[in-house]
């Protein structure tokens, strides 16, 4: 079943358009016809517009709506990874594999020990190109809702704004052992908005650690084994996406 993201004002009642290039890729590229069916998303309800092709257009596509399915897709708690900004296009991959773990928003950070620096232009240059890549992550993994990749803050900047999640960790190679983090995660409860800090290579500056524990986000530890930064995230949302749904079934 293929699924493609519209606007919200894009479905109205029964009838559903599709513009832009989902349209040449329907038409041209997957050569479907009037009478089959596809799955739209509006990327915000988490709802599943399940509908049938109806006119095809050279700039438009009607479709109706058939039903809607709400089937839990996303994971029950918004996930925020804080991205220490990494080198070469390691950014890319990142964003990828995070939509497809079920991040709700990727906040880029500029850190101490960051080797790319990016300027107001370059920054959103390189936002247009990871909002591009998130959604097509979503669209392959069947997510609801297309995560967001904010604007790049200062690390004062990203604690900040993760003040407004319930829980918040920080991998750190000095944190307690395996078994305190394995308390942390355990007590997670779905609904509880999560920060996630990842630093980039060399991990993050003393001071900026100090930061964070003075507003309360937790080190965690993740092994005995030094992690790449690209690693270190994908560990963390894996195991968040273990502990939030495997207790959204019990």
């Amino acid at each position: 079943m293929y699924q493609f993201f519209v606007e919200p004002s894009q479905i109205q009642g029964t009838k559903i358009n599709i513009t832009g290039n989902d349209v040449n890729h329907i038409k041209n590229v997957l050569r479907m016809q009037p009478g089959e069916e596809i799955a739209v998303s509006n990327g915000e309800d988490g709802k599943e517009y399940r509908c049938g092709i109806e006119e095809i257009y050279d700039d438009e596509i009607i479709c109706t709506l058939r039903f809607i399915k709400e089937d839990g897709v996303e994971l029950p708690s918004k996930i925020y990874l804080f991205q220490g900004l990494p080198k070469a296009d390691k950014m890319e991959l990142i964003v990828q594999k995070a939509v497809e773990l079920g991040v709700y928003e990727i906040i880029p950070v500029a850190t101490k020990r960051a080797v790319v620096k990016l300027d107001e232009k370059k920054a959103k240059s390189k936002i247009a190109r990871w909002q591009t890549i998130a959604e097509a992550a979503a669209k392959q993994s069947k997510r609801r809702i297309v995560p967001s990749i904010h604007m790049v803050m200062s690390l004062k900047e990203a604690v900040q704004y993760a003040q407004k999640c319930q829980v918040k960790f920080i991998p750190y190679e000095l944190a307690e052992g395996m078994g305190k983090t394995k308390e942390l995660m355990e007590n997670l409860k779905p609904g509880e908005d999560i920060a996630i800090f990842i630093g980039p290579e060399g991990g993050f500056e003393e001071s900026e650690i100090q930061m964070a524990l003075e507003c309360d986000i937790w080190p965690i530890t993740l092994g005995k084994r030094i992690l790449r930064t690209e690693t270190a995230g994908f560990t963390v949302l894996s195991w968040i996406m273990y502990q939030l749904e495997g207790k959204s079934i019990e």
